[in-house]
């Protein structure tokens, strides 16, 4: 770990965490890590538990927790709720397996699609085209799941 464990800069804990400098700044404004006092001049200085935090959050986040259910995993984390934690991360797996349906559904559909496009189509324009321009069944795949999928293609 770079610099001393209880002496980090802003960007060596941003570094050490794997995230940007601005990751840390937005868990800060979110109340998700605290702001340390200024120590030496005007340098903040950051310790080992802001970077346990950071790690705590950013792994929480890849197991698709929202940053307000971590905030509320990081209210239970002194090891006496263990079973709201699990009865949390139940619920996680619910929605995991929802989303987990909702890609099968557009997983066939877009195979559907494609296999159409394969077919001979002379005479008409092509059918994934006119497929997405109509009702065609994407809409099986609900604008819920599509969102969900959306916000987490674009991060």
């Amino acid at each position: 770990m770079p610099q001393g464990a209880s002496n980090l800069t802003i960007g060596a804990l941003a570094q050490a965490a794997g995230v940007h400098v601005e990751t840390v700044r937005f868990y800060q404004r979110r109340g998700l890590l605290p702001l340390p006092k200024r120590a030496y001049g005007s340098i903040r200085r950051y310790g080992h538990d802001a970077l346990m935090r950071l790690r705590f959050i950013k792994s929480a986040q890849r197991l698709g927790f929202s940053l307000d259910e971590v905030a509320g995993l990081l209210r239970l984390e002194d090891g006496d709720h263990c079973d709201e934690v699990r009865e949390q991360a139940e619920h996680r797996l619910a929605d995991v397996r929802s989303w987990l349906r909702e890609l099968r559904r557009m997983e066939a559909a877009l195979q559907a699609l494609i296999r159409d496009c394969r077919q001979p189509h002379a005479a008409r324009r092509c059918p994934l085209i006119e497929a997405l321009q109509g009702d065609f069944p994407v809409a099986a795949v609900s604008s819920k799941a599509r969102n969900r999928l959306q916000e987490k293609h674009n991060g």
